[in-house]
């Protein structure tokens, strides 16, 4: 096929998520052997789909609908487990494909839990924390008897945070007395039973990733962080964690960004400052000695490591053949559209998957659920070392998996699966062999 008409069918691109997730789902299951038509289907479907509209009374004494849903893919290896995010964008299309996400995140880093998602419709920024309290509190309750310790655990996402936890736990506590509903919820605060750690955990995960990625020394010159410029798209939680985790490591992070625009200093960025400056501000834009760039000028920049750790989609058909990092690591989910993907692939550009990178966070809220669970409560150090070694496995199963098809296949490097593939490929092949083991019933 002539390259301008690959170009031209690249640069139109179907964004629906569901269409987005079944590509890459598409892409994966050719290569796993022996996956039935049925279950394919199955797997490709959510197992519940719950969406929910209520009204709040307002501060002002307005009363608002709001319309939230809470979506349960799959629950072949445990109860569910997925974030809630707060977004005056939220569509059911994406919250079903971030469900999605999940089962393949918990089946890659071996966790006894499916995948499952859950957005409200609003604007935070809008509102006030009474009524940010009022709306959860109905959320959770319109959800009485889908959430549970054992059934359906949410977690913080987008916009949500420990505070949102805390008041989903306090609110199923309240209807579900006399046990213990603490594991009903992860990403609590510390003083309610929250794992130490568990913030920091998708950002400190982005850099475990990268760092055991580059230890196999697949990219010449780039076999450790330390030194290496940093461009990092999303300076929220998971993005300003990482940019300090980096940083600790020697690497020189060049740009940050948040929702208002971004900043550049070729010579590098204090993470702390920027950190404080946003706390003062709102935003990083305006730093004394920075560069403002918007968000599509940092994702373009000359870098070795892009982090996008905002928004999906973010990296797309049309602008990436200008992205100029040597790899691409992925702290949000979905940020990388399948069109992309085989760009950057075709320009030897490799991108390790939101799956691996970020799945940092889900890992310790599983040790957040089991602490819960034993009324015990780890140390930070405990946590992390042991997220850092479930990562470590993650990427070395990625990589030795991709190393074997790459010398039982010897086929052309354009033709060679991405690593997000296979990771799909694992992922898949873990929940369909639980699927049958458990056998189908009746």
């Amino acid at each position: 096929m002539p390259s301008e008409t690959r170009q031209a069918e690249d640069s139109v691109e179907n964004l629906d998520p569901i269409a987005i997730s079944e590509e890459q789902f598409n892409r994966a299951a050719v290569l796993v052997k022996g996956l039935k038509r049925g279950l394919v289907e199955f797997l490709k479907k959510p197992k519940r789909v719950n969406i929910v509209n209520f009204p709040v009374e307002m501060d002002d004494d307005s009363v608002r609908s709001f319309t939230a849903y809470r979506v349960v893919h799959n629950r072949v290896f445990g109860p569910s487990k997925g974030g809630i995010r707060y977004h005056p964008d939220v569509t059911m299309e994406e919250v079903i494909s971030l469900a999605k996400l999940m089962t393949w995140k918990c089946a890659l880093v071996n966790l006894p839990f499916g995948g499952a998602k859950g957005g409200l419709i609003c604007d935070t920024k809008s509102l006030s924390e009474r009524e940010l309290r009022r709306i959860t509190r109905r959320f959770t309750s319109e959800l009485f008897d889908e959430l549970g310790p054992h059934q359906d655990i949410p977690a913080p996402d987008l916009y949500t945070s420990e505070q949102t936890m805390a008041w989903i736990f306090d609110t199923y506590d309240v209807l579900h007395p006399g046990f213990n509903n603490r594991p009903v919820v992860t990403g609590k605060p510390i003083e309610m039973g929250g794992s130490y750690g568990r913030y920091e955990a998708t950002g400190n995960g982005c850099l475990f990733a990268t760092q055991r990625f580059l230890s196999k020394a697949l990219i010449p010159e780039l076999e450790d962080v330390s030194g290496l410029r940093v461009a990092i798209q999303g300076f929220g939680d998971v993005g300003a964690v990482a940019a300090n985790a980096f940083h600790r490591q020697g690497a020189k992070i060049v740009a940050v960004s948040d929702s208002q625009g971004g900043i550049f200093n070729a010579a590098g960025l204090d993470p702390a400052a920027v950190e404080s400056f946003k706390a003062e501000q709102g935003s990083v834009v305006g730093l004394a000695d920075t560069t403002t760039i918007t968000n599509q000028e940092l994702l373009e920049l000359e870098c070795d490591i892009l982090l996008p750790a905002a928004l999906g989609n973010q990296i797309h058909a049309g602008n990436a053949a200008n992205i100029k990092a040597r790899l691409v690591v992925e702290g949000a989910n979905n940020p990388t559209t399948p069109g992309a993907d085989r760009i950057l692939q075709a320009r030897g550009i490799h991108v390790l998957p939101d799956i691996l990178v970020n799945a940092g966070g889900v890992t310790v809220s599983y040790y957040e659920w089991v602490q819960n669970q034993i009324n015990q409560q780890w140390d930070y150090a405990t946590t992390t070392e042991k997220m850092r070694a479930k990562i470590h496995t993650a990427v070395d199963a990625v990589f030795n998996r991709w190393q074997a098809f790459v010398v039982g296949e010897a086929p052309a490097q354009n033709h060679l699966p991405d690593f997000r593939t296979i990771a799909l490929v694992i992922a898949i092949e873990r929940v369909a062999h639980a699927t049958l083991m458990r056998g189908i019933w009746p």
